[in-house]
C-alpha cells in the first residue's frame, strides 16, 4: 500500500513504463475469450450498453456479426435476434480486450495476440478492415462480409504463420518509437508504423509455402491499410494500461473508451468501477457528400491511445492530421494541443521521443485529478461514423471527453478514501 496518492500514480506510471508488450499471434476471438465459445454472444466498445441504447452504426455492426456468424440469414433475421434480447453483449474492456469504432467482435473473427513481456498479461484487438464502408464504422453489406470472410479464412492463417516464425513476437515499442518521428500519432495517423511493419511482414509473407495469388493478395491489402497498425497500437495501450491498473490506488486514468451513448473511464484508485457520462459528437473533416449533420455521436475503444498519453495527446507528432483540430488548424494549433494535454499528464514517456516538439517524450499518466481541477478534457482523434446504420464512416475529426466522468470518479475516490465531506 502507498501512503500518498503521488507515491500511487508514480507507482501506476511506471508499470506503464516497463510495459513491453509484442505482438505474438492472431488468433480467433474464441480461442481467447471464453466467454465467446459458447451462445451467441458480442464483444463491443465503451463500457456497458444495451441494445435499445445503441446507436445506428452500433447496430449496424452487430447486424453484420450475426449474419457473419451465420446466426441469421438476412437483416430481418437478425434485427429480430437482437431486438429480442438473444444477443449478450459484453465490454471489449471487461475481457481484456479493445475494439475500434462500434468494437463489435464475435466468435469467429480474428483478434491480434499482444503479450505484456514484462508483466505477462495480454490485450487482444480485432484486425483492421481499412476505411470506408466497413464493419466497424456500422456497414454490414455483401461487400462487408465477404472481405471479414476473407480477412478470416486468408489474412488471418497468413499471419498467424509469419508470427509463429518470430522468436518472442513483433516488439510493438521499437516500431512505434520509429512512428512517431516520422509523424504518426498513432490514432488517427498509422501510416508509417504500418509501413514499418509492412517492411518487416512482407518477406516473410513471400517466403510461405501458399498459394501465390493469395499471398499477393494479402501484400496488397497491407500496403494499402494506412491504419493496419492502428489496432496493434491499441492492443498494446490496452496491455500497458491493464499492467498499471494492477496497482489499485491514485488516480491515473486507465481506460476511456466510448459506445455512441456513453464516454467511460476507469481510474486506478476504483479498480474496475466504471464511471460514465454522455458523449460528444466529434467534429472534422467529412468524405464528399457528408457533413456534421450526418456525425454520429463518439463511439470506439480507440481512446486507449489517448489513455496511454498518444493520439490526440501527441498531435504535434503528426502534421499530417493537424488540419482536424478545426477549419484553421496548423501546426501550430497542434503544439497548443499538446502543450495543453502536457498540464493533465503527470509524466513523460521517452521511448516515444517527438522531434516536432523539441524530442520531448510522448505524454503518460493521465491524472484525473488533473482533468477535474484545470477543466481541461483529453482531445481525442478519432475516425466518424454515419450516425445511420450500414453507411460506414464519412470523415475524420476530434472530440473531447465530457467533464462529468472524471467528476465522478474522483467524487468516489474521496468517499472511497473517507475525504468526502
Amino acid at each position: 500500500m502507498y501512503t500518498t496518492i503521488e507515491q500511487a500514480n508514480a507507482a501506476v506510471i511506471a508499470r506503464i513504463r516497463e510495459a513491453r508488450p509484442h505482438w505474438q499471434s492472431v488468433e480467433l476471438a474464441k480461442d481467447l475469450i471464453p466467454q465467446l465459445a459458447q451462445g451467441r454472444k458480442l464483444l463491443h466498445a465503451g463500457p456497458p450498453v444495451t441494445w435499445q441504447e445503441m446507436s445506428g452504426p452500433v447496430r449496424g455492426a452487430c447486424i453484420g456479426a450475426c449474419l457473419f456468424e451465420q446466426w441469421a440469414q438476412n437483416e430481418e433475421q437478425a434485427l429480430a435476434l437482437l431486438e429480442n434480447n438473444e444477443i449478450e453483449f459484453i465490454p471489449c474492456h471487461n475481457v481484456s480486450a479493445v475494439g475500434p469504432m462500434g468494437g463489435i467482435t464475435s466468435a469467429t473473427m480474428p483478434m491480434v495476440v499482444v503479450n505484456n513481456k514484462v508483466h505477462g498479461n495480454y490485450a487482444y484487438c480485432n484486425l483492421n478492415e481499412g476505411i470506408g464502408k466497413v464493419m466497424r464504422f456500422g456497414a454490414y453489406g455483401a461487400d462487408v462480409q465477404e472481405r471479414l470472410l476473407w480477412m478470416r479464412d486468408s489474412l488471418a492463417p497468413v499471419l498467424k504463420e509469419v508470427l509463429a516464425g518470430v522468436d518472442g513476437g513483433i516488439d510493438l515499442t521499437a516500431i512505434m518509437a520509429q512512428a512517431i518521428s516520422m509523424g504518426d500519432e498513432f490514432h488517427q495517423r498509422n501510416i508509417a508504423a504500418s509501413a514499418l511493419l509492412m517492411r518487416l511482414l512482407a518477406p516473410k509473407i513471400s517466403l510461405l509455402n501458399h498459394d501465390k495469388a493469395e499471398l499477393t493478395k494479402v501484400l496488397q491489402f497491407l500496403s494499402i491499410t494506412d491504419q493496419f497498425f492502428l489496432n496493434l497500437a491499441m492492443a498494446y495501450c490496452k496491455a500497458a494500461m491493464d499492467a498499471g491498473a494492477e496497482i489499485q490506488q491514485g488516480t491515473i486514468v486507465t481506460v476511456m473508451t466510448r459506445n455512441g451513448s456513453n464516454f467511460g473511464v476507469k481510474i486506478s484508485g476504483m479498480g474496475d468501477q466504471w464511471f460514465t457520462a454522455p458523449v460528444n459528437t466529434p467534429e472534422g473533416l467529412f468524405f464528399s457528400g457528408f457533413s456534421q449533420a450526418d456525425a454520429n455521436p463518439d463511439i470506439g475503444d480507440s481512446a486507449i491511445t489517448e489513455t496511454f498519453g498518444i493520439g490526440g495527446a501527441a498531435m504535434v507528432a503528426a502534421p499530417g492530421v493537424t488540419r482536424f483540430v478545426g477549419a484553421q488548424g496548423g501546426m501550430s494549433a497542434a503544439t497548443d494541443i499538446s502543450e495543453e494535454m502536457a498540464e493533465i499528464y503527470l509524466e513523460r514517456n521517452m521511448m516515444l521521443q517527438i522531434p516536432t516538439w523539441d524530442f520531448q517524450g510522448a505524454c503518460i499518466g493521465l491524472d484525473a485529478r488533473r482533468v477535474v481541477e484545470t477543466g481541461i478534457t483529453p482531445l481525442i482523434n478519432t475516425g466518424i461514423a454515419h450516425r445511420e446504420a450500414g453507411v460506414g464512416q464519412i470523415g475524420e475529426g476530434t472530440v473531447r471527453a465530457p467533464l462529468g466522468c472524471f467528476e465522478k470518479a474522483i467524487t468516489a475516490l474521496a468517499a472511497k478514501l473517507g475525504l468526502s465531506d
